[in-house]
């Protein structure tokens, strides 16, 4: 067994937000990880016990893939600790498929896939690519753009509207709600409690009308096969469903959103990236994908607990310890990556942990976010080759969440496609009884 030294780390807070915003957290976790054995106990002082900080990639995917050791629901996943007696905590936690352990989870999420088969996600893949190009024709002629709201954030929105069938224009609706729940420690998202807490309920205020009117009137879509028993009499109840649409406008639309941006990002840190990019956009394509999910690695770290002792690289955890693994660290790690720094589109093999590390728990919709990253990165390529950053970036004040609020770009004016849009899939052009995202139809045909 490892002896553990956890001297010099006086000044690596973990709580700190403004660290976090100011982006220094990337030296604090560097520290952790390159100091042996890599597995390191953080003092929370007054936010909580205290935590073994997990950076290394190899420890993380150990972590991550035996959910019977190291439990998603007993703390739950967030690194704040659930406040005692508190209703509403211990519902979301118990509620929410991130916070769930097998079997339940194992029930959950075999219900809620079947709207997230590869064969399912192929078949967004025209009417994303037509959106895409809406999308990019609202701002083409004018020559600049603020990339988050107009460009990266449209997409993922567009995609959930079309997947649970809501009108488009409440897209809206999902990106300032997320905002709030996930910027709860930004006042520009969330001024207070309040804020975050009246955008939980508005957004399950929705949810229930949503699934309420889908029983009144079935469909042929996503929402009513949730709804709806399955030959093994299996189907999601009101609670589960409303933690279902929760988790999909957050994770489908923050994670996504601030891939592509950060992606962006790094193509203009790294130009000649850009350059190899735009040269064969198919032939770098999935390999593109895969490095812009590493490099912004949205997700800074999800928590676990220690169902018993456990001895992890060489550290012995014990029973009911609280683990923070860092997905942020184990992506920059240089045992697993070469030159884990530089943005690099041809990398192979990238083995990175940017959709959770495999285990029961990896990403659900990761083929989704795989199509819209690479829709969106293929239509800038070719719309607005000449981009480039136009002003200061203004980063979320978060711990949790590796956000982007805004990112000011110019490119060379050019006139828009005038791109009509495709029609919507069944239901969600409001045809009531026709075949739609998600329905039996669809998954069957």
């Amino acid at each position: 067994m490892t002896a553990v030294d956890n001297t010099g780390f006086e000044g690596i807070d973990l709580w700190d937000m403004d660290a976090f915003q100011r982006q220094e957290h990337h030296a604090m976790l560097e520290k952790l990880r390159e100091t042996e054995p890599g597995i390191h106990f953080v003092d929370e002082g007054d936010m909580g016990p205290g935590f073994w900080a997990i950076t290394r990639l190899d420890h993380l995917k150990e972590v991550n893939r035996q959910a019977e050791i190291f439990s998603s629901n007993i703390g739950g996943t967030q690194m704040q600790e659930r406040v005692r007696g508190d209703d509403i905590d211990s519902f979301q936690n118990d509620s929410l498929m991130l916070s769930m352990d097998p079997p339940k989870h194992t029930r959950y999420r075999r219900i809620v896939s079947r709207g997230f088969t590869p064969r399912m996600i192929n078949l967004l893949g025209d009417y994303l690519d037509n959106r895409t190009q809406m999308i990019i024709d609202r701002v083409s002629e004018r020559g600049s753009a603020e990339f988050v709201t107009e460009l990266s954030a449209e997409l993922p929105l567009q995609a959930i509207a079309e997947m649970v069938g809501i009108p488009m224009d409440d897209r809206s609706k999902i990106f300032d709600w997320t905002n709030s729940m996930i910027g709860a420690d930004d006042p520009d998202f969330a001024k207070s409690e309040e804020d975050v807490m009246t955008a939980f309920g508005e957004l399950f205020a929705y949810s229930n009308a949503l699934q309420s009117d889908r029983r009144d009137k079935p469909a042929d879509d996503i929402i009513t096969t949730l709804l709806s028993a399955d030959v093994d009499g299996e189907a999601l109840d009101e609670v589960e469903f409303d933690m279902f649409f929760l988790l999909l406008c957050v994770a489908g639309n923050e994670t996504t959103r601030n891939s592509i941006t950060r992606g962006m990002h790094g193509f203009f840190e790294f130009p000649e990236q850009w350059e190899l990019y735009k040269s064969d956009p198919a032939k770098y394509e999935d390999t593109m994908v895969d490095e812009v999910v590493r490099w912004a690695t949205p997700v800074l770290n999800f928590r676990r607990q220690a169902t018993q002792d456990y001895e992890l690289g060489g550290v012995q955890i014990k029973e009911n310890d609280k683990i923070v693994m860092w997905h942020i660290a184990a992506n920059r790690d240089p045992r697993a990556f070469d030159d884990p720094w530089k943005f690099d589109i041809a990398r192979t093999p990238n083995d990175h942990v940017g959709f959770g590390g495999g285990g029961p728990h990896f990403c659900l919709g990761s083929n989704l976010a795989k199509m819209e990253i690479a829709l969106m990165f293929k239509g800038i390529a070719q719309r607005l080759p000449d981009i480039r950053l136009a002003g200061e970036i203004e980063y979320l004040r978060s711990n949790f969440i590796g956000g982007v609020k805004t990112m000011p770009v110019e490119f060379a004016a050019s006139p828009s496609t005038n791109t009509m849009p495709l029609d919507r899939l069944g239901s969600a052009a409001g045809k009531s009884g026709t075949e739609g995202f998600g329905g039996s139809v669809e998954r069957e045909g």
